[in-house]
């Protein structure tokens, strides 16, 4: 009797232990931005929303759960373009279960994941070999607007929507990358050139410029000595007249004076090596009777062509 009296304990605690277990398994926690799907005898029964919720046990049971968070869906395709470029395309797919329609979205798709990315393989590679490498780079955002409308309106009946599509990468060949890096040098080589030359072109044209205007500023310098040694010499032969020396003699007696303070100067500096030809004691008497003949020859043909008038 004690033994039978034990077992049947025993049998208390587990009926005891099983129902406690039944009750509890009765409730169930659904967390945000989820819906758990329950089924009743293998039979779609209900959708339970986030929080606390209760299931009759061993009737109902938890099929399984949906997430409603936006989701993103990462495909790498690889198509060729107009011009025979093989090219590597990342397109990111951004989709969300909508919250209204969860029946679907559980249990009319299988792997929404590979019908997606079957969609994005279709879409891109009719796309892309309709445009040229440079194009697809330039119409990238059209190409991630052909993926969103194509899949938007077939996963809608699925229960999903397109949030967002991206052509998050494009990835030519190797080969072709470097074509094209060295196309891009040569073009910003060929524009630094022009540069350089633009500004060699202004350099010369300052130059040019600056030293036509110093030989301006040089000639008027000149212009301006002459006119005034001129004006010094006027300024002499009316001194000299004034003391009863007439214009010719007056000049000549200048032109002496001037051969003497020349070789003057160039004697006062020891380092010179200048050499003025004629230099002999005869050459200022020389100087000066041609400097007298050429006067009175220059005075003898102004007469002769004032007659002549």
């Amino acid at each position: 009797m004690e033994i039978f009296g034990g077992l049947v304990s025993i049998v208390l605690v587990l009926f005891f232990l099983i129902f406690i277990f039944t009750i509890l398994g009765a409730f169930f926690i659904v967390k945000q931005q989820t819906t758990a799907v329950v089924e009743r005898f293998g039979k779609f029964h209900s959708i339970r929303q986030a929080g606390f919720n209760f299931k009759i046990p061993i009737i109902d049971s938890i099929s399984g759960k949906v997430n409603l968070k936006i989701q993103q869906l990462d495909v790498m395709i690889e198509t060729k373009t107009k011009d025979d470029v093989f090219v590597k395309l990342k397109v990111s797919v951004q989709y969300q279960v909508v919250q209204t329609a969860v029946y679907d979205a559980f249990y009319k798709l299988q792997n929404p994941y590979a019908q997606i990315t079957s969609y994005v393989f279709d879409v891109v590679r009719a796309e892309v070999p309709k445009l040229r490498l440079d194009d697809v780079f330039e119409r990238k955002d059209d190409i991630a607007i052909a993926v969103k409308s194509e899949i938007q309106e077939a996963m809608q009946s699925y229960g999903y929507s397109i949030i967002k599509a991206l052509v998050t990468d494009i990835d030519p060949d190797e080969q072709v990358k470097q074509a094209m890096n060295r196309i891009n040098s040569a073009e910003r080589e060929k524009i630094a050139a022009e540069y350089e030359a633009e500004a060699e072109r202004i350099k010369i044209v300052a130059k040019a410029r600056a030293e036509a205007e110093s030989k301006q500023l040089q000639g008027k310098g000149i212009a301006d000595q002459r006119r005034e040694i001129a004006r010094g010499l006027e300024e002499s032969v009316k001194v000299l007249n004034g003391v009863n020396i007439n214009s010719q003699e007056a000049s000549s007696l200048i032109v002496v004076t001037q051969h003497y303070d020349t070789l003057n100067s160039i004697g006062a500096s020891s380092r010179s090596n200048l050499i003025l030809l004629p230099n002999n004691p005869s050459a200022a008497s020389d100087m000066l009777t041609n400097m007298i003949t050429s006067f009175a020859a220059s005075q003898h043909v102004g007469e002769q062509s004032n007659e002549a008038k």
